[in-house]
């Protein structure tokens, strides 16, 4: 077991077991609450071919993969940040405009979408599918390749 795992058990361990941390904890839960009573069946995702080419520059385009993955290939114009850093690094993330956050398949920008929603960022949609989606349907062409409604 690696020492950094050992650490993270530990600290984990700590939050759950401190007395003080359960009102925050509390709090946390209905949160999460509030947002799955409020949020929509789509649970704010957006599927490739519902973005006409032109609208892509509207976007503020996260690539929440790991920076190798990123360096490989990304969205023309999307930034890297890790989905693991998306809460910590919120301050870069602008709430005046649409944001559209991917990964690879679409789970782990789900739970970082997730994440920001509950911390109040009413403007991110997660890209169903993600890049290897994308990437299958046309990528920026998407829009104009789609035969019928986004299949859901």
């Amino acid at each position: 077991m690696s020492i950094n795992l050992l650490r993270a058990g530990l600290l984990a361990l700590a939050v759950l077991s401190a007395p003080a941390m359960a009102d925050n904890r509390d709090e946390a839960v209905k949160a999460m609450e509030e947002y799955l009573d409020f949020v929509d069946y789509g649970g704010a995702t957006m599927f490739p071919e519902q973005i006409p080419r032109e609208d892509w520059k509207r976007f503020h385009v996260i690539d929440a993969r790991d920076k190798d993955q990123y360096a490989k290939e990304h969205i023309p114009g999307a930034v890297n940040l890790e989905w693991r850093q998306v809460i910590a690094q919120r301050q870069s993330i602008p709430k005046d405009k649409p944001v559209l956050i991917y990964c690879n398949t679409g789970s782990l920008s789900a739970q970082a979408g997730f994440a920001l929603r509950i911390a109040g960022y009413d403007n991110v949609r997660i890209l169903q599918g993600g890049f290897a989606e994308w990437k299958t349907k046309g990528g920026l062409d998407a829009a104009s390749k789609a035969t019928g409604a986004a299949q859901h």
